[in-house]
């Protein structure tokens, strides 16, 4: 295919990723995958992503696939793809919870549904997961979108306006389960030593450890763990354990080549002082938990948003490595747990309750970010 293609390339959260009708591109299938790699910049064997719109990391290597839901109970259908830079591999076998608070402007600005000020609620049908979401756009009496607000993300410079993205029931099943086996901690082998972990799947699927188990003390900066590639492999052997116990894979050494985008694998800890990406200080009083997250094998730079989903969903399940880490246990349910990370202090929320069947499920979990459009044009695609 050749010619160009019209797409927004949008901020959401601390992530960006080119945004696109699927009418416009081939049927699902190898062709689209190589048009739509091709478009970020992948495969490169150089890393760069010069040759397309992606920025070279995890999280600027992404593409949203949204369109008119044919549902009644949704306004559009969300697909999301995970490029791999090197490779131009797509997995599809997850959610980007950043990005998720900008489909809701996608979908306002493309007329996908009626603006209605001040806020203007977007039901999402996320094909990945097969789970529902509703992101709460914040609209003008004209009945475009506002982006100017008091809310700061670490991570994103300035200030924007909130949008709070709203997962619903999202376990590994409709009714919203999200211990997959059904316990607080499964112990998982790295190839030499048996290590604890809490395996949850809400948001996306995600394999909780104790930073202090694999030798850290968890507010390490990104580049202190992408300098250790000995930590990042024992990391990735837990990854694919995790995802084997999980039922996602049947061998973990698959999941490596197949399946990089999830599970995500996230180091927690008690609350401590520490120094931000930025050179800012973070108290301990500041935060609830300390946590660092992978992302396609490399430290993220901040947090994933649908790891934030994982690790508010866990903090409400007594046992798990989370909620044994948290300093103050949540009085209620829904309150905002306060998660340390790399550039800052992410908040997000989550309620859980217990099930008939005694086991935890997640009725709405929430994040609290800003998005907006970059651009908006015809993007030159590749020659067959």
């Amino acid at each position: 295919m050749s010619g160009t293609i019209r797409g927004r390339f949008m901020r959401g959260g601390t992530s960006k990723g080119l945004f696109l009708d699927p009418v416009l591109l081939p049927p699902a299938g190898p062709a689209r995958d190589t048009l739509l790699a091709g478009l970020i910049g992948s495969p490169d064997p150089y890393a760069r992503q010069l040759d397309g719109l992606g920025g070279a990391t995890s999280s600027t290597s992404k593409i949203c696939l949204i369109s008119a839901s044919r549902r009644a109970d949704a306004d559009v259908d969300f697909t999301f793809g995970h490029v791999d830079i090197a490779t131009g591999a797509i997995d599809y076998s997850g959610n980007c919870g950043n990005l998720s608070s900008a489909v809701g402007v996608y979908a306002v600005e493309e007329a996908l549904v009626a603006p209605v000020a001040p806020i203007t609620t977007v039901r999402v049908w996320q094909a990945n997961l097969g789970r529902f979401m509703e992101i709460h756009v914040p609209v003008t009496e004209r009945g475009t979108v506002r982006t100017s607000g008091t809310r700061a993300i670490a991570g994103v410079p300035g200030t924007g306006a909130e949008i709070a993205v709203d997962f619903l029931r999202p376990g590994h099943d409709a009714a919203g389960h999200v211990l997959p086996r059904n316990e607080p901690v499964t112990q998982l082998t790295d190839g030499e030593i048996l290590i604890d972990a809490s395996l949850v799947d809400a948001g996306n699927a995600t394999v909780f450890i104790r930073a202090a188990d694999v030798g850290l003390r968890g507010d390490e900066l990104p580049a202190e763990i992408e300098a250790d590639d000995s930590l990042k492999q024992r990391l990735e052997r837990l990854r694919g354990a995790g995802a084997v116990a999980m039922g996602l894979a049947d061998d973990a050494d698959w999941v490596t080549g197949h399946k990089p985008a999830t599970p995500k694998i996230a180091l927690v800890a008690p609350p401590r002082n520490y120094e931000a990406s930025d050179g800012s200080k973070i108290s301990a009083t500041q935060v609830d938990i300390v946590s660092r997250i992978m992302s396609m094998g490399l430290a993220h730079h901040t947090y994933t948003g649908t790891g934030a989903i994982a690790l508010a969903v866990a903090s409400r399940v007594p046992g798990t490595l989370v909620h044994d880490c948290l300093a103050h246990k949540p009085a209620e349910s829904g309150d905002v747990l306060q998660i340390g990370h790399p550039a800052g202090v992410l908040p997000a929320s989550a309620e859980v309750v217990t099930g008939e069947d005694a086991q935890p499920v997640a009725l709405r979990a929430r994040l609290f970010r800003t998005a907006r459009t970059l651009m908006v044009g015809e993007i030159p695609t590749r020659p067959d």
